[in-house]
């Protein structure tokens, strides 16, 4: 009896602490933020390991116009960073696609303005 309630506290500590989806804990530049000068990459930071080769970032502009951005694959295993250029003053959109160690897709956008 003890074995058998040995092992089932083990499944149930197992499903415990498996990993949850990806959760956003922080992004630069911050969601929701107005800048005074064009930021030079976007880094987002996640609750968990993600996988670098199967993540996009993508911005867009007020006009609607997006461009991918290429994420680097180095560097902490919870951060997508990706360097930008020929942000000019306006809104912008942050579109995020990551795979969580748990194998599902998350993704998420937030907005920030450059003066």
């Amino acid at each position: 009896m003890r074995r058998v309630a040995a092992s089932l506290l083990l499944v149930l500590l197992a499903v415990v602490s498996a990993p949850a989806h990806s959760l956003l804990l922080e992004a630069s530049p911050p969601a929701g933020s107005t800048l005074g000068d064009a930021p030079r990459e976007v880094a987002l930071r996640f609750n968990n390991r993600i996988e670098k080769r199967l993540s996009r970032l993508r911005l867009v502009d007020e006009r609607g116009q997006g461009r991918d951005l290429a994420v680097g694959v180095d560097g902490a295993a919870d951060r997508l960073q990706a360097p930008v250029s020929d942000v000019v003053p306006g809104r912008y959109r942050v579109e995020w696609q990551v795979l969580s160690t748990d194998g599902h897709v998350v993704s998420g956008r937030y907005t920030f303005t450059v003066k």
